[in-house]
């Protein structure tokens, strides 16, 4: 088995995959209890989904009691990671809400999700206004719009490694220079 930070981290990522899933198959069954077409297969799925969210949670918070009991993590990170689990826990409680309503006024439930929520002065980033180049993306979508942006970052990078390299060359340069006049 992987070192626990390594499990802890794909667990996470899971959990907030699992999550991401849930609120898009909620949304997709709201839509055909609108149009009358049958949503008991969703249900079914969001159901399980939960439950498989819930066990996530639940593991996480085990890994973390011992990691943080066996001083394996600063106490800070542990408080950090322990933010992260709260709001997971804060999602999947939401989630839950949410397919409980069947479908009654989803563009509430929606924001409801999406907007508000500051603790501890850090932005709940659960609860943020979802932006309109990611309004209606699916995981994957949003996925491979993150890896653009981190090679649009690592371009800019590279860019600004080579002018600093070039400053560099010529601060040595004018050096030499002043050393010879001098």
């Amino acid at each position: 088995s992987p070192p626990p930070p390594l499990r802890r981290l794909s667990l996470y990522d899971a959990a907030c995959q699992i999550a991401q899933e849930i609120a898009e198959k909620t949304q997709e069954r709201n839509r055909c209890q609108r149009n009358g077409e049958s949503s008991a297969k969703l249900n079914v799925i969001i159901r399980s989904s939960l439950q498989n969210l819930r066990e996530k949670i639940d593991q996480l918070k085990d890994l973390l009691l011992r990691a943080v009991s066996t001083h394996q993590i600063t106490q800070l990170e542990g408080d950090r990671r322990q933010n992260l689990v709260d709001d997971l826990l804060t999602r999947q409680k939401q989630l839950q809400a949410s397919y409980k309503n069947e479908g009654t006024e989803p563009d509430v439930i929606r924001s409801s999700l999406m907007t508000g929520g500051v603790k501890r002065g850090i932005t709940n980033p659960w609860l943020l206004e979802e932006s309109e180049e990611t309004r209606g993306l699916g995981f994957d979508d949003l996925r491979q719009q993150q890896q653009r942006i981190i090679e649009e970052q690592d371009a800019g990078l590279d860019a600004l490694s080579s002018i600093i390299s070039r400053q560099k060359q010529m601060g040595q340069e004018i050096g030499n220079e002043l050393d010879e006049q001098n």
